[in-house]
Formats: C-alpha cells, sequence, structure tokens
C-alpha cells in the first residue's frame, strides 16, 4: 500500500466519526508518519497535547494538540487491505478518544485497544 492509500484510509476514518464529536474536537492535528519513535517501534498510533477534560483557563495561544498515526507498523501487523482499514479506523478511533481525555483502560474495555 502506498503512503497515499493509507494517508486516505486515515482521511476515510476521521471522515467516519460522528459530526457531533468532531465538533467538539478543539485545536488538535492529524498527521501520517511512517515509523514511530525507536523505543515503540510497534506503536500504531500517538496522541501528544492536553486532552479537553485537562484543560483551563490557562488554556490559550498553545499549539494544536497532534495525533500521528504510523504507516509502517500498521502495514507490518496486517495481513490485508481490509485488515488495514480496520486497523487504521480502531487506531484514529484511539488517539482522539484521547483528545477527549478516556484513558488506554477504558479503551481497551471498549474494544479500542
Amino acid at each position: 500500500m502506498t503512503r497515499t492509500e493509507f494517508e486516505e484510509l486515515v482521511a476515510e476514518a476521521l471522515d467516519r466519526i460522528p459530526p457531533e464529536l468532531t465538533r467538539l474536537m478543539d485545536n488538535v492535528a492529524v498527521f501520517v508518519e511512517d515509523e514511530p519513535p525507536a523505543d515503540d517501534p510497534e506503536l500504531l498510533g500517538l496522541y501528544e497535547g492536553t486532552p479537553l477534560t485537562e484543560r483551563g483557563e490557562w488554556y490559550a495561544g498553545v499549539l494544536p494538540d497532534r495525533i500521528s498515526i504510523y504507516m509502517g507498523p500498521t502495514l507490518r501487523m496486517c495481513e490485508s487491505r481490509e485488515d488495514v482499514v480496520a486497523e487504521s479506523e480502531i487506531t484514529v478511533v484511539h488517539e482522539i478518544a484521547h483528545h477527549f481525555g478516556i484513558d488506554d483502560e477504558r479503551l481497551h474495555a471498549l474494544g479500542y485497544g
């Protein structure tokens, strides 16, 4: 799968997020990266920022939160295009959930581990 195809899958996963939720997302950008940090080579996605639940009056003029979706490990773990579609959607939802302040334990319980 090419990078362009993978980026399209991530964009499609974002498009499937319900509008009621995307309207609530604030100051966050989503990027597709080739590989995760060297210290976690199997990482599929990463949220970096301040979750909405932790923002207060002090939160102004800051750089956007960043969601990174990593193509390399996703493609290596998936056996088919359908697997890549499913895994990229799960990863996008997982990282957006972190933006909303949902932790890994709750995400695993909901099936987005």
